[in-house]
Formats: structure tokens, C-alpha cells, sequence
């Protein structure tokens, strides 16, 4: 916290805040899923403890993993694939370096638990594979869900459904183009923002085309 930060100005709000909070909990909890306040109650914002649960029904993913039993863990036993292991490990240190639960020393880590989410969906849906900001999108899902399955499961939900399509598949173009602009500049002390190549991706006309 800064050095100026007012605790008894927080602690005076969240008292206030955290009524609020408890009754709409306590609607929540008495809340039938798919009922027709559901979406009045979504905007309102869904209490943590009710948050997983909510989550999975709407999503749809909780019907897919009930679809597909023992179908995440066999993703997880499948062939290696060397590449997308090494880009999911590169990330693993940087996602929520502040939390202490992504934090090497704690025991238990979570980075392990992020790691087995990543590979399975890097297996499952290999036209996207694993692309940088999957990780924290992984990561909070894991925080919210307490469970290694079904945070696969609403990742998929996120990116193979709700997320726009192709997004991640663009994102990944946009970063290769990057790494290419970066080899000449390396030395130069010139860094290529993403913002640039994403201009050479819209525009279609970039001189890596093939």
C-alpha cells in the first residue's frame, strides 16, 4: 500500500461495502441458475463464493465436462510437444508474480496446477495452441475455480466460444511479426511496440507476406 493510503477511510468503506456484499450473497444462494433475474444479477456482480459454480452453468462449461469425462486428464497424457512446454513454462514465473500462491515457495504452488491447465488446452485446441496472456486469464480462473478441471473447462469456454474468434490466433501472428521487426532493430537500442505490427497486420501489407 502507498504511504498516504488511509486505513481508516478503507476500513470505514468496507464495513459499509461488505453489507452490501453479504446480502447479495444471500440472494444469490437462493437463486434458481438460468432463472430470469440471473442476468440482472450477473451485472450486479456474482459474490466470490457463489462465482465458480455461476461460471461454469452459464458458461456452458460445465455441461461439456460433464460431456466428456476423464477427457482433460487424457489430454495430459498424450504426446509431448516440446515447443508449447517451453512457451507455457517462459510464462509461468511472470503470471501474478505478486500472489503468493503462483509463488515457487508456497506449498502448494500453483504454477504446477497453471502449467497442466495451459498444456491440456494447448493439446486440445492446437489451431490456437498457447499464446502469451492465456496465463493470466488461466491464472484467475484457477484462483476462482480451486480446481484444475474446470478452470480447463471455462478456459475453453473463453476462448473456443465467448472470446471473439480468431483473437488468440491473431494475437500470435501479431507476435511473430514482432520478433521479426525486433532481429534487425536488436542493437540499434530500438524497440518495435506490438501497436506497430498490429497496423502491418491490419493493413495487409506486410513485407513478411509470403
Amino acid at each position: 500500500r502507498p504511504e498516504d493510503f488511509d486505513d481508516a477511510a478503507y476500513e470505514k468503506f468496507f464495513s459499509s461495502y461488505l453489507v452490501t456484499l453479504t446480502r447479495r450473497a444471500i440472494k444469490w444462494s437462493r437463486l434458481v441458475p438460468r432463472s430470469r433475474t440471473v442476468k440482472r444479477y450477473v451485472r450486479k456482480g456474482v459474490p466470490l463464493e457463489h462465482r465458480a459454480r455461476v461460471w461454469m452453468a452459464l458458461s456452458g462449461a460445465q455441461a461439456r465436462m460433464d460431456q466428456n469425462p476423464g477427457y482433460y486428464h487424457r489430454l495430459l497424457q498424450g504426446e509431448r510437444n516440446p515447443r508449447l512446454e517451453d512457451a507455457i513454462r517462459t510464462d509461468l514465473n511472470r503470471t501474478f508474480p505478486d500472489n503468493v500462491k503462483f509463488r515457487k515457495t508456497t506449498d502448494p504452488c500453483l504454477q504446477k496446477t497453471l502449467y497442466n491447465v495451459l498444456l491440456a488446452y494447448g493439446h486440445h485446441n492446437q489451431g490456437v495452441g498457447y499464446c502469451q496472456g492465456m496465463n493470466f486469464i488461466a491464472g484467475y480462473l484457477i484462483l476462482i475455480t480451486n480446481n484444475e478441471e474446470e478452470s480447463f473447462w471455462l478456459l475453453d469456454a473463453l476462448v473456443g466460444r465467448i472470446v471473439p474468434e480468431n483473437i488468440f490466433r491473431t494475437w500470435k501472428l501479431i507476435h511473430g511479426y514482432r520478433r521479426q521487426l525486433q532481429g534487425p532493430a536488436a542493437g540499434t537500442g530500438v524497440s518495435v511496440p506490438v501497436s506497430c505490427v498490429a497496423c502491418l497486420r491490419i493493413d495487409g501489407d506486410s513485407p513478411f507476406q509470403s
